[in-house]
């Protein structure tokens, strides 16, 4: 197996798992935990697929479909004995994120596309599983929270190995730097509060002047 398959099967692994951990949040039958579980694994990657203009990846692998299934069966029976769901969606999304920059900026570089397409490729394929995840069971999107680094970790990641491969590195080194670019950024924003400056509203200035 290549790099950019296993990279991806990795991905569809993990997000699978974060997937059927909001699932439960949710309190979704089983049949919901795999919904979910497959749509955040695989949507992601079928988004960039379809842009790329190429088949998804699952069709031509269908076993990615009940890689995902058997991961909502594994947490449908095993979230309970978690102390805290949240935190460890939170630590898997981390490095599905991780993993799944990597295998979109993987398949960009494989289909010798420029590196503005390689880096949204990269960020589609680490972000939309996850923000579909969201919005199906009405979770505030960890992509959009206030301040978190998780777009911004997919997009450094993204460049960093855009400018390796620029400068004569082999790509399989260059998405080993992406991948650790992306997940000490997101782990320092997850344990240490590394945020983002936020837009603050602020009243408007009253006018001091009159008109003569």
């Amino acid at each position: 197996m290549g790099l950019v398959p296993f990279l991806d099967l990795a991905s569809v692994a993990v997000f699978a798992l974060t997937g059927a951990l909001v699932a439960s949040r949710a309190q979704l039958d089983v049949v919901g935990f795999i919904f979910v579980a497959a749509l955040t694994a695989l949507g992601g990657g079928t988004l960039r697929d379809v842009m790329l203009g190429r088949e998804p990846v699952w069709i031509g692998q269908p076993l990615l479909l009940l890689v995902a299934a058997v991961a909502a069966v594994v947490v449908f029976f095993g979230a309970h004995r978690l102390e805290s769901r949240y935190k460890a969606l939170e630590w898997l999304d981390a490095f599905a994120l991780a993993v799944a920059v990597p295998a979109g900026v993987g398949v960009a570089f494989a289909e010798g596309l420029g590196w503005p397409v390689v880096l949204v490729m990269g960020m589609v394929t680490g972000c939309m599983g996850g923000l579909m995840r969201d919005v199906v069971c009405n979770e505030v999107p960890l992509v959009l929270k206030q301040g978190e680094l998780y777009v911004t970790c997919a997009f450094l990641g993204a460049l960093v190995a855009v400018v390796l491969v620029a400068l004569g590195m082999p790509a399989g080194v260059a998405l080993a730097f992406c991948a650790g670019v992306v997940m000490v950024l997101r782990a320092g924003s997850l344990a240490l509060g590394w945020r983002l400056p936020v837009y603050r509203a602020r009243a408007p200035r009253a006018e001091t002047r009159k008109r003569d």
